[in-house]
């Protein structure tokens, strides 16, 4: 039986599927992080790719994405919570936390606020971050600065929590 030479044209085209899928996989992963977080108002008055048409060679599999959410610039002490303390209508605090690319691939950050307890204290109250779509390469670590901040004509919320949703996707 004699074997049959594949054209070079074939191998291009099936190596360039190969690698148009890989990255439309690791452009489809995200690794999400979630930080608690609490405090008190003192108010005075108040997917995965579509299977190939035809066989093709396994493509390379996607990056395998994770973060590190830290207390501390040497990311050893893992962050667990925040405490936002005590604050006024009108009042802000900021907080100062490391999050680390632990993987290989790049990474882009975003952050969500959810699960907001009460419900009615989001809006009133706000949370804003400075790394909002910046990107890591792998273990690099990122200084972000959290600002949450109290609107001046909140009156019935004396206590809040919130969930810190840290995401990275590549």
């Amino acid at each position: 039986m004699a074997m049959r030479k594949i054209p070079p044209a074939a191998i291009a085209a099936i190596a360039v599927l190969g690698l148009v899928l890989t990255v439309t996989t690791a452009g489809l992963l995200s690794i999400n992080q979630t930080v608690p977080s609490t405090g008190t108002i003192t108010v005075q008055t108040t997917p995965s790719p579509s299977p190939s048409p035809s066989p093709s060679p396994s493509p390379s599999p996607p990056p395998t994405l994770s973060l590190g959410v830290y207390s501390n610039s040497n990311c050893t002490q893992n962050l667990t919570s925040i405490d936002w303390g005590t604050l006024s209508p009108g009042g802000y605090v900021t907080r100062i936390i490391y999050v680390k690319n632990t993987a290989t691939a790049q990474i882009t950050l975003t952050m969500t606020a959810t699960n907001w307890n009460p419900e009615s204290a989001n809006g009133p109250i706000t949370l804003t971050w400075d790394k909002e779509g910046a990107t890591l390469t792998a273990n690099q670590v990122a200084t972000a600065t959290f600002t949450l901040s109290v609107s001046s004509s909140i009156s019935v919320i004396t206590s809040f929590s919130v969930n810190i949703v840290i995401t990275g996707t590549g």
